[in-house]
């Protein structure tokens, strides 16, 4: 490309760096900041619930089964209908509770999810031709200016709708329902006929179209319930109300700000172990969070804890990969190469890399996306925002600014490319390490912390939260705010360990869960112990429920096969890209044994297990594949470079080379983690900290236990190629004897 176009495109891109951080933080005429256009999570904003009651006779195990179902149908259409996050949890016996984010008021959410669905088609005299259960897909197209939806029946709705075509066409079929004629099939919703189409021909292919005048909204909303499924009982609102964050009141000011400052450490970072090369990473990172940021906001995604945690890995890998660039383009420079010839002999030798690391967590995310359920979908949805713009800034204008710097007089210097004058690239680390010879030392100490962590959790157990075990919901209206460090000062008697955010309109409204099954008589005292201080009375008790745990067995065994399948799916991929089963099998062991030991420390410290765990073993099954596909990319590289070498020698070298990029991703992952947890609540301190820890785990462990894995998995056949030699040798010299 012309010098002169490279100059043009890298103003061009700080025009739009500088632009699109001003409308970023303070809007432009109609468009809002970032900050207002972003949708946040109950946990991080607060938002809406929904308490509906079940309007059935049912008792006993037939109401249980019948709560369930609609609890399934429930989250399956929140899901449909694009609210990330929302949990829906059984409250008492025939009360279910819907908590949903990123949506402005009860109403909206009443509507959105309280209607029954109940979708059938009719003859005309009111015979039922198949109905929404046999619908398999329902979408939204487009007929002349209007919008229509395009339906889809399984097998046994094809051959019903086929067979209910052929009676509509034979004009036998009496005329029962007002206004219909007996070639008439009805579409029928919520018990209202909205088309009755005539049937001029058999449809035996499974597929017909709904007509209504729709809007695009209206088609919209319509596909999704009828693809969430038909509600098995009616619902009517009992109660609903906004609530505040459950990680504090002021959780998303403080959020901003740390994350603000946790971002300006990274910025410093680079410059500081970098120079103008880190200054060059500076300007991709700044551009990426701007675009990823209003990605977000294009795809309507609701930021929320797991968010955040995506958030975090993905500023974790695209710091990763200029550093990766780096490294390699200084290697380049310390052979001998000119500065412009090291430059572009770098980014070829880097891009290798990048991408085998970042398309290998991408796999994993697009299969959390597809498997998963609506907690694990926005964690992954934000994760595969993150790698598609980290590539992009990495490999495009990190790219654009280096080699505008290869081609000036004034910075085509040793000391502006991070190597000294001599010759030697400037390091965090300057000491070589032997790590393989000392590999059974690693493999002991971590066995020992998985071991002792799996005891602590069979006999003491692990500390599961509200989200996994369910508890006691109480709400109460205070009649003003009230502080909520003073209310658990209040109730610390009844050892409770409760979780207390506000609700209702100028957030007069405390809305207290514990983990514990309180009975009338404890909510009872509950009440009048708050009442000693506040004055309340019973009758400013708005709700006093048992409730179920919102992370139910559905979501564990889908995270767990979202996992699975993920893992499965890196396996293939590694094993493809390096041509060796040994590389894909340390990498899967890798990711369990970091898994085993997050779980540990979980066990060990007694760390509550919430919803907000399931984002922290994905973000660390993301992290620690990122990182040891960059070490395991070195080894490949060596061994063709260096065959002669054992691997040892090759493992140790490769180990050597990206110890200085392994220290400083995790260092710029983790400062990114620090003012979040030290600013904003103790809620989401439960959250960082594992995080933290899983970060630490995955660095060290595609150090000390993945690549010394690959090792013994190859020191067999190291071993049989020897002797093969050996053998070969001791033949040759029999014969010349």
């Amino acid at each position: 490309m012309n010098l002169n176009v490279k100059r043009g495109l890298a103003v061009l891109v700080i025009i739009a760096l500088v632009f699109g951080w001003f409308v970023s933080l303070f809007g432009i005429g109609e468009y809002t900041s970032v900050k207002d256009a972003l949708k946040y999570g109950l946990d991080i904003d607060g938002g809406v619930y929904v308490v509906m009651e079940a309007q059935t006779d049912a008792t006993g195990d037939e109401l249980t089964q019948l709560m369930e179902q609609t609890r399934a149908v429930l989250d399956n259409r929140v899901n449909q209908l694009g609210v990330a996050e929302s949990s829906v949890t059984i409250e008492g016996t025939n009360r279910i509770r819907i908590e949903m984010p990123g949506v402005d008021n009860a109403e909206d959410a009443i509507a959105a999810i309280g209607k029954t669905a109940q979708l059938h088609f009719i003859l005309a005299d009111g015979t039922i031709v198949v109905s929404g259960s046999n619908v398999k897909d329902a979408q939204v197209g487009t007929e002349g200016a209007g919008y229509v939806i395009h339906l889809q029946f399984d097998s046994e709705g094809a051959e019903k709708f086929a067979e209910g075509t052929r009676k509509a066409i034979s004009g036998t079929v009496p005329v029962e329902v007002e206004g219909m004629m007996k070639d008439q099939i009805a579409i029928v919703l919520d018990n209202e006929i909205i088309q009755s189409p005539q049937v001029n021909e058999v449809i035996p292919n499974g597929q017909c179209v709904m007509e209504g005048n729709y809007t695009k909204e209206e088609a919209m909303t319509t596909a999704a319930l009828i693809r969430g499924g038909a509600l098995p009982v009616d619902l009517v609102e009992i109660q609903s109300s906004v609530q505040t964050a459950t990680i504090g009141a002021d959780a998303l000011e403080k959020s901003i700000i740390a994350g603000g400052i946790g971002l300006g450490i990274v910025f410093i970072l680079m410059i500081v172990f970098y120079g103008m090369l880190g200054i060059v990473a500076d300007i991709a990172l700044a551009l990426y969070v701007v675009m990823f940021l209003w990605a977000m906001v294009a795809f309507n995604v609701v930021l929320t804890l797991p968010g955040i945690a995506a958030l975090v890995l993905s500023i974790g890998m695209a710091v990763d990969a200029n550093v990766i660039i780096f490294a390699r383009i200084k290697e380049e420079i310390s052979a001998g190469k000119t500065i412009r010839v090291a430059v572009d002999a770098g980014f070829k030798n880097a891009l290798t890399t990048v991408l085998d690391a970042q398309i290998t967590t991408l796999i994993a995310a697009v299969v959390l996306y597809e498997v998963g359920t609506t907690a694990v979908k926005g964690f992954a949805l934000t994760l595969m925002i993150g790698i598609v713009f980290s590539i992009f800034t990495a490999v495009i204008v990190t790219q654009l600014f280096i080699s505008l710097l290869a081609n000036s007089k004034k910075f085509a210097k040793n000391k502006y490319f991070g190597v000294n004058e001599d010759g030697t690239p400037k390091q965090l680390l300057n000491k070589t390490f032997t790590f393989i010879r000392h590999r059974k030392i690693y493999y002991i100490v971590s066995i020992s912390i998985i071991v002792i962590g799996l005891v602590f959790a069979m006999i003491g157990g692990l500390n599961y939260g509200i989200d996994f075990t369910g508890g006691t919901n109480i709400q109460v209206e205070m009649g003003k705010q009230v502080d909520i460090d003073e209310v658990k000062d209040v109730l610390k008697e009844y050892d409770l360990d409760p979780q207390i955010i506000y609700a209702g309109e100028g957030n007069t409204q405390l809305v207290i869960k514990t983990i514990k099954s309180l009975e009338n008589a404890e909510r009872t005292e509950v009440v009048e112990a708050l009442g000693k201080v506040y004055g309340v009375t019973q009758d400013d008790v708005l709700a006093s429920e048992q409730f179920g745990p919102s992370v139910g067995d559905e979501l564990k065994e889908n995270a767990v096969k979202s996992v699975v399948i993920a893992s499965i799916g890196m396996l293939i991929y590694i094993i493809f890209r390096f041509r060796a089963w040994q590389f894909g099998f340390a990498s899967i062991v890798g990711v369990l044994h970091d898994v085993l030991m997050v779980i540990a420390f979980y066990a060990i410290f007694g760390f509550t297990v919430n919803n907000p765990f399931i984002a922290a073993i994905l973000t660390l099954v993301g992290y620690s594949i990122n990182d040891t596909i960059v070490i395991f990319d070195r080894i490949r590289e060596n061994k063709k470079i260096y065959n002669k070498d054992s691997n040892e020698v090759n493992i140790d070298r490769s180990l050597n080379q990206t110890l200085n990029r392994t220290i400083m991703t995790s260092l710029t992952t983790l400062v990114v983690m620090i003012p979040l947890c030290i600013m904003v609540s103790a809620s989401i301190r439960e959250f960082i900290i594992p995080l933290m820890v899983g970060v630490i785990v995955g660095c060290l462990s595609s150090i000390f236990v993945c690549s010394p894995l690959y090792y013994d998995l190859c020191r067999s056949q190291e071993e049989s190629k020897y002797l093969r030699n050996t053998a070969k040798s001791k033949k040759a010299k029999k014969y010349f004897k």
